[in-house]
């Protein structure tokens, strides 16, 4: 009978549950549960393997830069300019079902990328999809699209995740053709009422320097920057010593 129910489970994919049974089977201290305390403990089981097999692979598809990062560990030192209060408001992740920007800028090793990599982290364990790229690399895919006929197919699939991720913003001067490419995602984006976070060296300030074409510039920081979340990153780079930017030893009280 045992043995028929185990079979019927992994044929239904069951495999959490199955380790659970026998588990269970195994430890006599088991027998002292009620029925239903046992057979909750065997559905938990399969909940929690199905929930970790999911943020796997959202986190996959995600493509974080830094995948280690998470909210947990970042530091607090005052010369990071990191405002803990504001990180525990965002925490919630309301800003991106508001379709809200978040914008982090600061100097080389300042720990931008790791920002924006813990909340799209957090995003993913929230059930949410979560598409990372570095700016580079999506004009260049764009480009490519617009000749080889995929270009409306990669629009499509920029505008579909809860959260997109764009790293390294604003390292060189954007022409017209690559304005007008981003023009069509954060235009996209807002439209579907769907949150881009960013990453940049320069000060928002002196973004609107990094557009060729002045024209799409203005709609693009309109899109980008009306009702965004912003942190500016300060202190020396923390890269020579990770440990200094990561470790939890560090965050203020």
């Amino acid at each position: 009978m045992i043995n028929q129910t185990l079979e019927k489970l992994q044929a239904m994919k069951q495999a959490a549950m199955v380790a659970e049974y026998r588990r269970q089977l195994e430890t006599g201290a088991m027998n002292e549960l009620s029925f239903e305390e046992r057979l909750a403990m065997i559905v938990d089981a399969q909940w929690l393997s199905r929930q970790n097999a999911r943020l796997k692979r959202l986190l996959h598809t995600a493509n974080l830069r830094d995948t280690s990062a998470t909210l947990s560990d970042l530091s607090y030192k005052p010369e990071r300019m990191l405002d803990k209060n504001k990180v525990a408001r965002l925490s919630d992740l309301q800003w991106i079902r508001e379709g809200r920007n978040l914008l982090v800028t600061g100097p080389t090793g300042t720990g931008k990328t790791y920002l924006v990599s813990a909340f799209g982290r957090e995003a993913c364990r929230a059930g949410m999809t979560v598409r990372c790229y570095k700016m580079s690399r999506l004009l260049l895919n764009l480009s490519v699209g617009r000749g080889d006929g995929s270009y409306e197919k990669l629009i499509g699939d920029l505008k579909k995740p809860d959260l997109l991720i764009l790293d390294d913003f604003g390292l060189e001067t954007l022409q017209p053709l690559a304005c007008l490419d981003l023009y069509e995602v954060v235009d996209e984006r807002r439209a579907q009422k769907k949150a881009i976070a960013i990453s940049a060296q320069l000060p928002v300030s002196m973004w609107y320097g990094t557009f060729a074409d002045k024209t799409i510039a203005d709609a693009i920081m309109d899109r980008l920057v009306t009702g965004s979340v912003r942190f500016e990153l300060g202190g020396p780079t923390m890269r020579d010593d990770p440990a200094k930017l990561y470790s939890a030893d560090d965050t203020a009280n």
